[in-house]
């Protein structure tokens, strides 16, 4: 580059000398022909040819062709590329374009692009054939020289596209044509993939679009080594931003089917490169398909076909394991998701899991775990079954175990979350239509049943607080329950929970089950399903009796029937006494006593219920809370025995609120002389020289004698009630 400044100076200098008629241009032309050596002799004369045309003694594109056909006499690939340079750097001001100083007659124009080219097609020339000079042990370090020299040659086509006289009729008659012969014929990968590329960046984006079939036509000639997959994209790249940037246009790419076009340059370069890897025919198909939807995103039917043919050139083939090949299958999928925002369309797409199916199965979990973020970004809500069973054939790497898949290899914390998107989606499929949304809830439990023990106790809850939604809604609707095609009816959706329930009973998970039983039962309640309501206890308590054996899961348990029992308000006295007794009986048979003693006390309230017409039994809540204090009593006689220590009155003081509670209530049974025998009792124990000092418990006991003394002070039936309850000793 020094050098060429060097040769400016010696031009200025030529110049001057001409200006000063010291030599007329003419001669100095002629003259510097007579050096001794081709190359001084060459670069003089295209100095001298430069101030011959600024001096307009001389048409400029004479001048311009006896240079470029003098400068053949540089046959050395490395001095001929830059002596043509300089030709192109000294000429690119003079060539003769319209509005020019040099422009001629109307010819001009091609005269300008016929040096232009020529002188393109001989740097080229001279360019791949550097590859073939010096011994084969430099081959590489003869193409890194040829990487950094290839500007030279690109530069002839920036110029080119910078001829003001080239239209888009000389482009696509006279320049792209030549250029594309030159690089088809040149049959070198590197020049071929380089001068692709030019093209794509130097001449713009109509021109692009009006010769398109010309320049598709190309690819499939090019070398099977040159990287086509990332031309084409870049092409495409540049008509899709085209079309984004000015939505007028788009006509146009209708009017010359760029979609047909493309999508059938491709199938040509494919098939014309039947040893090209996975990886780059999937690429050319996501930048395919990126085209697509950023151009015609309203046509389904062309994402679809891209899709389709991705699922040929992947036919026969088993599933991927190359990491590029599955990450380019994974955009071609997202793609369609992030540009509608909504998972119904794509599963509109008959290929869409057709391609799915090439994924190996850590692959297809990642896509699963993708769809289904994109439903939760986009609150999508998918309200027919006919799309929902499509969605989970999409996402069954997710809700079964696929065949060959490693249960061993499983992250915990991954399997967690992946299952807890499962949950969170079942949440998201709803339909205001009542018969729609119950062949929704069957259509979800015929997948998630197959999923496993592993995956059931995530699933299955989610299910059942789903359909349970639905009975609410259906609350006081009956009808007959047989057969498949019925109504919907918080009948048969009962049944379809038992039967779900019933399989993560044997997974097992007796304590979810457990749970999921109560909830069913209390939905039965609200909806006067008496029988309902019974079965679902029912299988709770076989649950509680031959699946729970941990003791702690055992006190959780039996609170929760409690809880449950106590708001049931539909059974009759036969049923109810039936599942009183019961739980009051796995309450006195808990392991330790003190657990025993709390859930004793626990049932005093299933005999006492505030609603309209509520169960009030006096006697049976005294006989609880009475039973409570023999299992409090003999809890402190084992502590006694044990520890030489009576322990804790706690129990006690528990029972003693117990029994204000419903001493509030109005219980008859319960007097102020019995909580004053109680109180006594409490402190008897206290004082006893086994007693062990416990200022929480003090606390406690002192906070209930407190309050006691305030419902005195407050006044009103109650407090008259507390008068007679002495609390100090």
């Amino acid at each position: 580059m020094r050098a060429f400044d060097e040769m400016r100076k010696l031009e200025m200098f030529f110049r001057e000398e001409t200006r000063r008629g010291s030599c007329s241009v003419v001669d100095l032309y002629e003259l510097v022909q007579h050096a001794g050596n081709v190359l001084p002799r060459l670069y003089l004369l295209c100095t001298v040819g430069s101030v011959y045309i600024k001096s307009k003694e001389a048409p400029a594109k004479d001048v311009l062709k006896d240079l470029v056909e003098m400068c053949r006499g540089i046959q050395h690939p490395l001095r001929g590329l830059f002596l043509r340079s300089y030709l192109s750097q000294i000429s690119r001001d003079k060539l003769p374009d319209i509005g020019s100083e040099y422009e001629g007659d109307a010819e001009s124009i091609n005269d300008a692009v016929e040096f232009v080219l020529q002188n393109f097609i001989e740097m080229n020339k001279l360019w791949v054939r550097m590859q073939h000079q010096g011994p084969v042990r430099e081959k590489e370090k003869r193409g890194k020289e040829r990487n950094e020299l290839r500007d030279l040659v690109g530069k002839n086509l920036h110029v080119l596209s910078q001829i003001e006289g080239v239209d888009l009729d000389m482009y696509k008659e006279t320049v792209l044509p030549r250029i594309l012969e030159q690089v088809v014929n040149c049959k070198d990968d590197l020049a071929q993939f380089y001068l692709m590329d030019c093209i794509i960046q130097v001449f713009p984006d109509e021109y692009h679009l009006q010769t398109l079939e010309t320049l598709l036509s190309a690819f499939p000639q090019l070398q099977p080594s040159v990287d086509i997959k990332t031309v084409l994209s870049q092409l495409m790249d540049r008509l899709s931003n085209y079309a984004a940037s000015s939505p007028e246009v788009l006509p146009e790419f209708l009017q010359v089917e760029a979609f047909a076009k493309f999508s059938n340059a491709i199938g040509k370069v494919i098939e014309a490169q039947p040893d090209m890897p996975v990886v780059g025919a999937v690429t050319l198909y996501v930048s395919l398909l990126t085209f697509t939807l950023r151009v015609h995103p309203d046509r389904l039917d062309y994402v679809d076909q891209v899709l389709g043919a991705c699922v040929k050139k992947l036919s026969g083939k088993a599933k991927l394991e190359d990491s590029r090949a599955t990450k380019q299958i994974i955009a071609l999928l997202s793609a369609p998701l992030e540009k509608y925002s909504n998972i119904v369309t794509a599963l509109e797409l008959s290929n869409y899991p057709r391609v799915m199916d090439y994924l190996d199965n850590a692959t297809t979990k990642v896509m699963a775990v993708v769809i289904i973020q994109s439903i939760m970004k986009n609150t999508t809500c998918i309200s027919t079954s006919d799309k929902i069973e499509a969605l989970f054939d999409l996402i069954k790497g997710l809700i079964k175990d696929m065949d060959g898949a490693q249960d061993d290899e499983l992250d915990e914390e991954d399997f967690k979350e992946e299952q807890n998107s499962v949950a969170r989606l079942i949440h998201m499929l709803h339909n205001d239509d009542h018969e729609e949304m119950l062949k929704i809830l069957c259509t979800v439990q015929k997948h998630i049943l197959l999923g496993g023990p592993k995956r059931l106790t995530f699933t299955v809850p989610s299910l059942v607080f789903s359909a349970l939604k639905l009975v609410r809604r259906l609350q006081g609707q009956d009808g007959d329950v047989t057969g498949e095609d019925v109504p919907a009816t918080p009948k048969k959706i009962f049944q379809i929970l038992h039967q779900t329930i019933e399989a993560l009973s044997c997974v097992p998970s007796p304590e979810l089950a457990l749970r999921l039983y109560l909830q069913c039962a209390e939905a039965a309640n609200d909806c006067d399903l008496e029988p309902v309501a019974y079965e679902f206890f029912t299988q709770a308590f076989i649950l509680y009796e031959e699946e729970i054996a941990d003791s702690k899961a055992q006190i959780t348990a039996i609170h929760l029937i409690i809880g449950t029992l106590q708001r049931m308000n539909i059974f009759g006295v036969e049923n109810r006494d039936t599942l009183t007794h019961k739980t009051t009986g796995y309450s006195a048979k808990l392991l330790k006593k003190p657990d025993q003693c709390r859930a004793v006390y626990a049932c005093s309230h299933l005999f006492w219920t505030d609603d309209q017409d509520g169960i009030m039994d006096g006697e049976r809540v005294l006989l609880c809370l009475k039973r409570a204090l023999r299992i409090a009593n003999a809890a402190q006689q084992m502590a006694n025995a044990t520890r030489g220590s009576s322990g804790s009155v706690t129990l006690f003081i528990e029972i003693l609120n117990k029994y204000l509670y419903f001493f509030e209530k109005g219980i008859p049974q319960i007097t102020n002389t019995v909580i004053q025998d109680l109180i006594e009792l409490i402190r008897t124990e206290q004082q006893s020289d086994n007693a062990v000092a416990d200022p929480s418990t003090e606390a406690f006991f002192s906070s209930t004698l407190r309050y006691i003394e305030f419902q005195k002070q407050k006044g009103g039936n109650i407090g008259e009630k507390y008068e007679q309850i002495k609390t100090s000793s």
